[in-house]
């Protein structure tokens, strides 16, 4: 989809930078920084990758940091 948008002159000549240096084009630039700061600020997508990592890694060292917390309660005086 095509869209126009206003930006600062500054921000345009750093994304033309940025793409001549890297070989993109300045509608990728562009897309790729709107994909990023959307997923940033979206807390459902941030909540999703986050539930996904843990599926990913499972509960392999549930046993680790059972013990760890356990030594460093055991420093602490209550």
């Amino acid at each position: 989809m095509k869209t126009a948008v206003s930006i600062p002159d500054d921000v345009f000549e750093k994304v033309e930078r940025l793409a001549r240096r890297s070989k993109r084009s300045r509608s990728d630039v562009f897309s790729a920084a709107l994909r990023e700061y959307v997923a940033r600020h979206s807390p459902d997508e941030i909540t999703d990758a986050i539930n996904e990592a843990l599926e990913e890694t499972g509960d392999q060292d549930a046993g680790f940091v059972t013990e760890a917390s356990r030594r460093v309660l055991e420093k602490v005086e209550w």
